[in-house]
């Protein structure tokens, strides 16, 4: 395990954020381009139907570009070059049966073959192997792990 490994994991969950943010401004431009074009086409409620249904639209991808730069922002604060003793914000956690890279909810990132699990803090998991340490124990859904380490 190495520092290498986490700048790897960190960067891919970069790449989650920009997609997720890249796919949800395509979205917005897409909505506003809806709503403009039913402003040139249509009359009466149908017309106010159309922009309501692009407006809302509109406002579900800016929801998801806002919690997308929320995410970024959580990576910016992540310092995966700097390894600690005890399980936080940045930490790759390898349990007996698990991968885990504390930084964003990101999901399975595969490296080389391997798998990593990108959680939150804020997660259920991220909030029990927060300020833990390598020889730890604990139990997520009935099964019980032993933390082999910490980086």
């Amino acid at each position: 395990m190495s520092i290498e490994l986490k700048l790897r994991l960190h960067q891919l969950c970069f790449d989650f954020v920009n997609e997720r943010i890249n796919f949800a401004k395509q979205a917005m431009n897409s909505a506003q381009e809806s709503a403009n074009q039913e402003e040139k086409s249509s009359a009466g409620d149908k017309y106010e139907t159309g922009r309501a249904m692009a407006q809302l639209e509109r406002d579900k991808a800016a929801a998801q570009v806002a919690e997308a730069m929320k995410m970024k922002a959580v990576l910016d604060q992540t310092h995966p070059s700097t390894s600690f003793p005890k399980v936080g914000l940045g930490s790759l956690v390898i349990t007996n049966s698990n991968k885990f890279y504390l930084s964003i909810s990101a999901g399975k990132l595969v490296i080389e073959g391997e798998a990593y699990l990108a959680i939150s803090t804020q997660s259920p998991i991220g909030q029990l192997l927060l300020t833990k340490r390598a020889g730890d124990q604990f139990s997520f859904n009935n099964q019980r792990q032993t933390i082999v380490s910490v980086l």
